[in-house]
């Protein structure tokens, strides 16, 4: 459904709205404690506030690009809330773009990583609590789960709305958490020693490479 251009932007609400929903779940999923989670996860809800501050509030994108835009495709009104799926348009796409190929990937990448987020949470909290190492569920397959999941979504936020904002903010959010991976594991390396080295070397950082569902022994603290 088509909105007109006083209706698809200037709600300030709904850009308040949408961003409080997210960033609680991901608050609920990850329950920051350090420093570095809450890093994460403040850079995280920066990314939110500003992709929804675009969709529904004011389209800076669309307003820097709408020389080109209207040239390129000059029957087509960018400031209608359809038309801001801009990748849907530049792609040549039909239809409502909430159903098309790029909107239902990004609707999966965004529910698999709340629950990617959510799982590896769980295993972690209880590897805490027994002071252990982490190596059953999504940390059998990678050492980073949480910062996979985070970056799923936020890559799901962006099939669906690009923007130069969160164009710009995404490769530095990852190359952060790739930055504060490194430095977890040398904590985490002192405090567990050759089991970490050992299981370090076994399981990839972010890219799974054994998909079998053969589970390790749990346990662990933060990597």
């Amino acid at each position: 459904m088509n909105h007109s251009s006083t209706s698809a932007y200037g709600l300030w609400s709904l850009v308040i709205i949408n961003s409080l929903i997210f960033i609680f779940f991901a608050f609920s999923f990850f329950k920051p404690q350090t420093k570095s989670d809450w890093r994460t996860f403040g850079s995280f809800s920066a990314f939110i506030v500003a992709l929804f501050a675009e969709m529904y509030g004011f389209p800076l994108t669309i307003y820097l690009l709408s020389g080109w835009l209207t040239k390129k495709f000059p029957l087509v009104d960018f400031f209608t809330h359809d038309s801001g799926h801009l990748l849907h348009t530049l792609l040549g796409f039909k239809g409502n773009p909430h159903f098309d190929v790029l909107h239902i990937l990004s609707n999966i990448l965004i529910v698999a990583g709340f629950w990617l987020l959510s799982s590896s949470w769980r295993i972690l909290y209880k590897a805490e609590q027994a002071k252990t190492l982490a190596i059953s569920g999504p940390y059998h397959y990678v050492r980073h789960p949480q910062y996979v999941a985070f970056i799923l979504v936020m890559f799901g936020f962006l099939l669906q709305w690009p923007t130069f904002v969160t164009l710009i903010m995404f490769p530095i959010l990852v190359w952060t958490y790739v930055r504060l991976a490194k430095r977890e594991e040398k904590v985490v390396e002192q405090i567990f020693g050759n089991t970490y080295i050992k299981y370090a070397k076994d399981t990839p950082r972010f890219f799974p490479k054994d998909m079998s569902f053969i589970n390790r022994k749990e346990g662990h603290s933060r990597a």
